[in-house]
């Protein structure tokens, strides 16, 4: 009971309304208190959604059905009508009408009008629900300036229907009345008497709400209850301070000599909320009347830019049209500009033509440009073209940050009401380590991943709700852990045991499983709030070809991924094409994507040593870029480098960087003849072959004593032509078995032996 009194004497700005909502849960049915409660879940959701929904009106009217509330809760009612009530009626007034109006302007004009009132009523209508239902159950005097403006409100509520549905009448006959050129005066005169008193009752209103208003938009009041984002909100109120100055400014016949500029460049990464705040941006200049519409559209590369020649201008000035009187909204602009383009690509000539309409007669003024993308992305793509550069002024670049890991959790919650849910207290833990595991690189979708999170979990909880049809109170409404398991992982997969079921490769498996214990402990030291010994697993597998490298690169990702220190576990193959380009300035760019590929996992590149080569200024810059890389990503990414040990040792004297950071050398040694029978043996079950007791004694003497290069390799390679040779055999003869390998079919340890 302490806390509900805590809650109920708080700011409605305050209401956490997911604690709201699990304490309200979790009351019997019968509890007296449950009244009060709902009060606040209603006035919480009504907060946080700025919006009377389904499900904040649900609860207020079982506030309402109970009987007759307590006097706490009928306070909290009254609180959330007297936030219910402030509205701006009729801001900006009514259309004018003048006589010298043609016909067609003169119903244009009331047809807005019928538009303005229509919506004035079904809004009043809602209210006046509210408003009789609380007066029925809620007999309480409090005195408090909610209580007395709702008193005041009450009585205009009781006025205002009827005044409204008056007008709307009124113009409705006037609009009838015009034929031509002419228009009924008795007609406009009703019309112009039944505004005048909507409006004189609509002012009574307003002026209920003057000392709390500060003429900020609905737009910025909807930022404001984003989560987040304080750098951004601030940014974006200065800026529609700075544009209301301005047109005070132009109004007083005060003129600046800069141009004021609309255009505005958001950057951030995925998931930030770009898209939200161009729309809200829209909003803002649509109610400071300099743009005629709040509409945005949206557009991107693949919108804007065309296949062949003439046809990028068309498509770029539809869009371009189709955006005047609003904003084009471009989101990744950085992708219209490309350094390695060829002469079939035309981003440029969507650039070009977008900068023409923003300086053409035509256009200028009439629409505003946002464009969005990464940080780094956008600022090369400006600098490289100057035209669409000077349209931006820097105080019109606005970077939206990731969100924090408790903001996340936040947007989580808030996802989780939205589809009508809460969390179980367990899912919280759970919920910050999906989030951690994604979080690999720029390409995260911070409050978008954060959401999809959620949507999988309600999908997986319904489905097997309904598999199971257990539909309890809890599945219904509270999303439960089992709910937020992966279900696309391959969970039962033990790479420590396929590790260790690896044939020969003894002293590489010690080492391998050294460095994941060690990442192991360093981890849990972490985890537990102890000073961890920085971790560097990056290492150098040497050895020939065959010997097991890839493998035991692959199995050592996914250790360490389950282990929990790589996000991702996975592994990506490089080899010197995937690192460096064919001329100056494009390897950076190609390592760097790979790099980007191999984040939270392991990268592998194999014959490294092909990026050393005296004089090679294109291996020297991939080398850079990786060791740049490698510093950069921490322990995001792990870096091993294979091949033969002295052209690799050449390579790390090559680069100091490099050095520093592969301080392990795993050595895989060429298979001895009994490992190399063995694995022959097992690749011939693996095709699903078999061969006699005497075929495998002929193999193992076809062995003995020969060097393979290829080593495991040619053993695979040698059942293949087997198998091969075999389905010849077979064909011919077919009394030979199907299934059974003989010595004849291994043409070439037959050869060598």
């Amino acid at each position: 009971m302490e806390q509900l009194e805590q809650l109920q004497h708080q700011p409605l700005e305050l209401l956490n309304e997911n604690q709201i909502i699990r304490i309200l849960s979790s009351l019997p049915t019968d509890d007296p208190a449950q009244e009060e409660w709902k009060a606040l879940a209603a006035a919480a959701r009504y907060i946080r959604k700025q919006t009377m929904d389904d499900r904040a009106d649900a609860y207020l009217n079982d506030v309402f059905e109970h009987g007759e509330p307590s006097e706490n809760a009928c306070i909290t009612v009254q609180k959330l009508l007297y936030r219910v009530f402030e509205q701006d009626w009729f801001a900006g007034g009514f259309p004018k009408i003048r006589e010298t109006d043609h016909a067609q302007g003169k119903k244009k004009s009331a047809e807005k009008m019928k538009h303005q009132l229509e919506q004035a009523r079904k809004t009043l209508n809602m209210f006046q629900s509210y408003q009789l239902k609380a007066e029925k159950v809620c007999s309480i005097d409090h005195d408090s300036e909610e209580a007395a403006t709702v008193t005041i409100i009450t009585g205009l509520l009781d006025k205002m229907p009827k005044a409204v549905k008056e007008a709307y009448d009124a113009a409705e006959a006037y609009s009838s009345s015009i034929s031509g050129i002419y228009a009924s005066k008795s007609a406009k005169n009703e019309l112009d008497q039944k505004l005048h008193e909507v409006m004189k009752l609509a002012d009574a209103w307003n002026s209920q709400y003057e000392d709390h208003q500060n003429d900020q938009p609905d737009a910025l009041v909807k930022l404001e209850a984003m989560t987040g984002l304080n750098s951004v909100k601030n940014r974006v109120k200065q800026l529609f301070f700075y544009l209301q100055f301005e047109q005070e400014r132009e109004r007083t016949g005060r003129y600046s000599s800069n141009t004021r500029s609309l255009h505005m460049i958001l950057t951030g990464n995925p998931g930030t909320g770009k898209t939200t705040v161009a729309r809200l941006l829209a909003s803002i200049y649509h109610q400071l009347g300099m743009l005629p519409k709040e509409s945005v559209v949206e557009a991107d590369r693949s919108r804007l830019v065309g296949a062949f020649v003439g046809q990028t201008e068309e498509k770029t000035r539809a869009v371009i049209e189709q955006a005047s009187g609003g904003v084009l909204f471009i989101d990744e602009a950085h992708t219209l500009f490309r350094q390695d383009s060829s002469g079939s690509d035309y981003g440029q000539t969507a650039v070009d033509t977008l900068v023409a309409a923003m300086t053409s007669e035509e256009f200028a003024g009439t629409f505003a440009v946002i464009l969005a993308g990464y940080e780094d992305d956008m600022r090369g793509f400006l600098e490289a073209n100057p035209g669409l550069r000077s349209r931006f002024p820097q105080q019109n670049f606005i970077h939206l940050p990731d969100y924090s890991m408790e903001e996340l959790i936040e947007i989580a919650e808030k996802a989780a009401l939205d589809n009508d849910f809460i969390l179980h207290e367990d899912t919280y833990p759970i919920i910050r380590q999906r989030l951690e595991e994604e979080m690999v690189d720029e390409s995260f979708g911070n409050a978008r991943t954060a959401e999809e999170i959620i949507r999988q979990a309600v999908f997986t909880q319904g489905a097997e709700a309904a598999e199971q049809q257990a539909f309890t109170e809890d599945n219904l409404a509270v999303l439960q852990p089992a709910s937020f398991r992966k279900s696309t992982e391959a969970i039962n997969q033990e790479p420590q045991a396929e590790l260790e079921n690896l044939i020969g490769l003894n002293e590489v498996k010690r080492e391998v499983m050294t460095l994941a214990s060690f990442a192991q402990v360093q981890q849990r030291r972490r985890d537990e709030g102890y000073i961890p010994v920085p971790v560097e697993l990056h290492s150098l597998f040497t050895g020939p070809p065959g010997t097991g490298k890839t493998t035991v690169a692959s199995l050592f990702s996914q250790i360490l991924g389950e282990l929990g220190f790589l996000k991702r576990g996975h592994l990506i193959t490089a080899g010197r094409a995937d690192l460096v380009a064919g001329y100056s300035g494009q390897t950076a760019l190609k390592t760097k994507k790979i790099i980007k590929k191999a984040l939270g996992g392991v990268l592998f590149i194999d014959e490294a040593y092909s990026l050393y080569r005296p004089g090679d200024d294109f291996g020297r810059e991939a080398v850079d870029t990786l060791v740049e890389e490698m510093t950069k990503h921490g322990e995001n990414l792990v870096v091993i480098l294979a091949g033969y040990e002295e052209p690799l040792q050449k390579l790390l004297q090559s680069n100091p960087g490099l050095t520093s950071r592969f301080k392990k050398q795993i050595q895989f040694p060429p298979y001895r003849t009994d490992e190399l029978h063995r694995i022959l043996l097992h690749h011939v079950s693996k095709f699903g072959y078999e061969v006699s007791n005497e075929t495998a004694e002929q193999l193992r003497e076809a062995l003995n004593g020969k060097t393979f290069s290829g080593n495991a390799r040619d053993m695979k390679d040698a059942v293949s032509e087997a198998v091969q040779q075999h389905a010849a055999a077979y064909l011919q003869n077919e009394s030979r078995s199907i299934n059974e390998l003989m010595m004849a079919d291994f043409t070439r340890l037959k050869e060598e032996a």
